[in-house]
């Protein structure tokens, strides 16, 4: 008789922790964050305020000086300080952070799911990897042109140099960034330190330019300009691209030592430097052209170009590793389809190479420099991207406000809605660039909003298809019981995504080789809301009949799946008896079929069966030994 009853019922996946990380110490963890997460936000002095005057005019007035670089200050101190550091780095998922982090702590927040929160979620990340293109090629490109202060020579080899830089840097991840990282944040704290200098020297120049520190000059220029002062405040953006990483790579350091780098490092650093690189305009105009070069003296001037390429090819990395991170949640959320991921270290499983992903971004940053070929050009498609992401930041935001910290919606809308007319006011400022290469960013997110939408929504259109043409698991128990197949001993693993009904593989294997393993397990692997699973609360097993059974593997959304050892613990804990080496794991392969009658019109069928064919195979991603697989085919027109 079948035992419907549970034998052993896992403990509550659902329940709230803390996912803790071994860092050591904090002045330590601080030093880290300054190589990986500063690296971006920490190379915006090489072009936020020349950009910023150059838009002012020729000649820039005294008033006007003071007025743009009291916008850049407090923007810093606005969007990164009080919006990030203070508010969104609270709405951490189990310490982790960044888009779809806090797209999955709204979403578990409420009552259902929401395809508006998955949707603004999505367009988030999309627009991340528009970002996280053109950070690279900026940085590099911005830092490389630094090499005209010193030779006049070296102007015709700029976007040559660049290229070989940027080509260079994607090569190496496939062997792992674990030995140049550990460099990272010494480096960046030699680059700050110097950025102090620089600019604290300059600041006697003309020391009227402390008056940007006063708010007043900043709102002066901005509603005494009319447009100019959204065109300016479009470049002025350029100084807080990057802020979104102190949240999103929250994980890796903890949120108290990205504070404190913050707070007594990076913000003093930035301020002074572009105070003195005002000061240093106020007293000479003609520096403009190449302003923050012009802050190092002559004779430190090629070291200063050379730390500067280092900072931006760390800064490259840091949104490298962040799209390899990013890609990874995406897969595991299933917004993505899964890609081949190589783990780079035997230790740290953190630290991964997705090659797909790096010659895509090589590609697209080629071709940026190609066709803009300055830094300045180059400026006016960057900002879009950060801003967009910042925006979704924004309204995610109210939902875990109101919901996950139970704040309820009103507060949430009153300390959400100032930065909704920050994050609008620099939105508007930069769609004024929209032809001068702001069509970018947003093509690329549209891009990629496409292809991630196509794959959510043709999942689930799959999902249900299979669901509606199957046979329910528990009819075909039943029908079994009449069943003259074939039992063969051992134990049997069917991988299904659905445990209602009978696998396509169970199937398929009775209807052909009219066999049945004495035990059989249902396998299901399904990932949570939350970024890490407790080994306690990993597993569901639940024993259908004699000869049946079901598992449930849950996983976090910043975990990698490993059945083989999931299932060796299962076993410890369920009492499951079996020989996983001498186990078959059956496997179904679908062959999919566009359809013009089907729930998504022919181009999304075709660009979703496109998308499935660059899924890494399913036996190396759940890393089930290949000798133990038996994969059964069958064809789905969707």
């Amino acid at each position: 008789m079948a035992d419907s009853s549970p034998s052993f019922v896992a403990a509550d996946v659902g329940a709230p922790h803390a996912h803790t990380h071994s860092h050591g110490s904090n002045w330590m963890l601080m030093l880290g964050s300054l190589g990986v997460v500063y690296g971006d936000i920490g190379t915006s002095p090489l072009y936020a305020l020349r950009e910023s005057l150059l838009h002012v005019g020729q000649a820039p007035t005294r008033a006007e000086m003071i007025g743009v670089v009291s916008l850049l200050i407090w923007a810093l101190i606005l969007v990164v300080t009080v919006k990030y550091v203070v508010l969104v780095m609270r709405a951490d998922n189990q310490g982790e952070g960044g888009t779809l982090s806090l797209m999955a702590l709204a979403q578990s927040s409420l009552k259902k799911a929401s395809p508006l929160v998955t949707g603004l979620g999505i367009v988030g990340a999309s627009l991340f990897y528009g970002d996280s293109i053109l950070t690279p090629a900026i940085s590099v490109l911005s830092a490389v042109e630094g090499m005209t202060t010193v030779s006049p020579l070296s102007e015709d080899y700029v976007v040559a140099v660049t290229l070989a830089i940027l080509i260079a840097v994607y090569t190496v991840q496939s062997y792992g960034t674990g030995r140049v990282a550990s460099f990272f944040g010494p480096i960046m704290l030699v680059w700050f330190a110097t950025l102090t200098i620089f600019g604290v020297l300059h600041i006697s120049d003309s020391p009227d330019i402390l008056l940007a520190l006063n708010p007043y000059h900043a709102l002066r220029f901005m509603f005494g300009h009319g447009i100019l002062g959204f065109t300016v405040l479009g470049s002025v953006f350029l100084a807080v691209t990057g802020a979104e990483a102190l949240y999103a790579d929250m994980g890796h350091f903890g949120r108290s030592p990205i504070r404190k780098a913050w707070l007594f490092c990076v913000l003093p650093a930035l301020v002074l430097n572009y105070l003195g690189q005002g000061a240093l305009a106020l007293a000479h105009p003609a520096s403009i052209g190449n302003l923050f070069f012009h802050t190092a003296p002559e004779p430190l001037r090629l070291p200063f170009v050379i730390l500067a390429t280092a900072a931006t090819v760390i800064a490259a990395q840091a949104v490298i590793t962040g799209a390899y991170s990013l890609t990874q949640q995406a897969m595991q959320l299933g917004i993505l389809p899964r890609l081949e991921v190589q783990h780079t270290s035997e230790t740290q499983l953190g630290q991964i190479y997705m090659p797909k992903v790096n010659w895509l971004m090589l590609a697209g940053a080629i071709a940026l420099v190609i066709v803009f070929q300055t830094s300045s050009n180059l400026a006016s498609a960057y900002g879009l991207a950060v801003v967009g992401t910042m925006f979704m930041t924004s309204l995610l935001s109210v939902v875990v406000i109101a919901k996950s910290w139970r704040w309820g919606w009103p507060l949430a809308l009153l300390i959400i809605v100032p930065f909704f007319v920050i994050d609008s006011a620099f939105l508007i400022a930069n769609l004024l660039k929209l032809l001068d290469g702001g069509y970018v960013p947003l093509l690329l997110g549209a891009i990629m909003s496409i292809a991630m939408w196509t794959w959510v929504r043709g999942t689930r259109i799959l999902a249900a298809k299979v669901r509606r043409d199957s046979v329910p698991f528990e009819t075909l128990i039943k029908t079994l019981g009449k069943s003259s197949a074939v039992r063969v001993p051992g134990t049997a693993i069917f991988m299904t995504s659905d445990p209602e009904i009978a696998p396509a593989a169970m199937l398929h294997n009775l209807k052909h080789n009219k066999v049945l393993h004495e035990k059989n397990i249902l396998l299901t692997v399904k990932t949570m809301q939350r970024p890490y699973v407790d080994e306690e609360g990993r597993f569901t097993y639940e024993k259908v009949s004699e000869d049946f059974s079901k598992l449930q593997i849950c996983y976090g959304y910043m975990e990698s799946p490993n059945i083989p050892k999931a299932l060796t613990l299962a076993k410890a804990r369920a009492g499951m008896k079996f020989d996983i080496m001498s186990t078959s794991f059956f496997v179904g392969r679908r062959s999919l079929r566009a359809s013009q009658k089907g729930g998504m019109p022919l181009w999304q069928d075709n660009l979703y069966i496109s998308l499935s064919r660059q899924a890494d195979d399913l036996i190396e991603y759940f890393r089930i030994p290949a000798g133990r697989v038996i994969e059964l085919g069958s064809q789905v027109t969707l």
